[in-house]
């Protein structure tokens, strides 16, 4: 039987393309190179907790038609992010807010924490990289205790060194509000993301631990009639106009003989002597209040920034002249495909939240039924 798309990919673009075209009528297949559907929302089930073994995945959205969408499959739970930093042993609240002011400075209302605030930003007066950039939306002492340590071990380079558009605004709220996202739509799916992509792809034919350019890159013609492609661009295209760089993520998950460890789902380490960036708990996310304690152990994750090398993980794109330049001759190239949908944060190489990558799909499978319509009035 030959497929109306073969997809390469089962993470949140690729599952929600072969749910839309499914529901549709079109005959889809589904293959990822890894031993698992779900990329990088994928959990695993350690001592009955659903373990993000990706990182974190907190879903947040205000666009109704995702959420509307999201719904269908799977319901969410209450989970607000409420983040807290540790700076030299001392706890600060995120996004910076009163609390993280009263903190600091001791200051007790908006009008005193604005004046702190214009009084250091206003030593900067050219910005021509990161630090600078964030002097002048913060002000010094913010940026060398919660942003200066935390963003030099994430991206591998001094601030002074960084552009300055990887920080292009800095959320500050003069209320005691320690909710990390302001979207309309928050949670965890019931039952963890895995429910949530199992139900994507429930009746879709799936084949895992298949590498795309091992088996199938040069007849995949033969086996259907489009292809969806959410791997890297680069990759795609045999690097032949250079590669694509990232920053990629060393995860230490430990399983500790204690209920709660951290009393948080995440806490941020923005000392630059400390290596990693943050310690995830992730019994947080689903469980609240005394229900933590119904479970006598948890587990954490240290998660490291690390260079990404060949084989391993990419996960956030370097936007920089030099990668975007490359970037334009990909994109150029994939603008002359035919029947080959490029989609998600590695083929688009861009950084996306989650409701970004679904609606992008519902977007890419909107653009196929307008191209199909078009074709048969023709």
């Amino acid at each position: 039987m030959k497929y109306d798309y073969l997809i390469v990919g089962a993470g949140l673009f690729g599952a929600t393309f072969a749910r839309l075209a499914a529901d549709d009528g079109k005959r889809c297949i589904v293959i990822d190179r890894r031993n698992h559907l779900g990329g990088n929302v994928y959990c695993e089930d350690i001592e009955g907790i659903n373990v993000h073994q990706y990182g974190p995945h907190i879903f947040h959205t205000s666009n109704q038609n995702v959420w509307n969408f999201i719904n269908k499959f799977v319901n969410f739970n209450q989970f607000r992010l409420m983040t807290v930093a540790n700076f030299n042993g001392e706890l600060y609240n995120l996004p910076f807010n009163m609390n993280t002011f009263y903190k600091i400075w001791g200051v007790k209302t908006p009008k005193e924490a604005r004046r702190v605030i214009a009084d250091q930003c206003s030593e900067i007066s050219e910005i021509r990289n990161l630090e600078e950039q964030s002097i002048s939306l913060v002000g010094r002492d913010i940026y060398e205790m919660l942003i200066k340590g935390y963003t030099e071990k994430q991206w591998g380079k001094l601030c002074s060194e960084l552009p300055s558009f990887i920080i292009r605004r800095i959320p500050v709220r003069y209320t005691f509000d320690n909710n990390y996202f302001s979207d309309t739509y928050q949670g965890i799916p019931i039952g963890g993301y895995n429910k949530l992509i199992d139900t994507l792809l429930k009746g879709i034919k799936t084949v895992l631990n298949i590498d795309f350019f091992e088996h199938l890159y040069t007849g995949w013609r033969n086996i259907a009639n489009k292809l969806v492609y959410t791997g890297k661009i680069d990759d795609y295209y045999c690097n032949r106009c250079g590669f694509l760089e990232y920053r990629s993520l060393k995860f230490e998950h430990e399983v500790l003989n204690v209920p709660n460890y951290q009393g948080i789902a995440i806490i941020n380490y923005t000392s630059r002597d400390i290596p990693y960036t943050r310690i995830i708990e992730h019994k947080h996310f689903e469980l609240f209040g005394e229900d933590v304690y119904k479970s006598t152990r948890t587990v954490i994750t240290h998660e490291y920034p690390q260079v990404c090398t060949r084989g391993s993980e990419a996960y956030y794109p370097i936007n920089d002249d030099k990668n975007n330049s490359i970037l334009a001759q990909y994109k150029a190239m994939a603008a002359k495909e035919k029947n080959v949908i490029f989609g998600g944060r590695l083929a688009e190489y861009r950084y996306y939240n989650m409701d970004e990558v679904i609606n992008s799909a519902i977007l890419a499978y909107s653009s196929e039924q307008e191209k199909y319509s078009h074709q048969h009035k023709i």
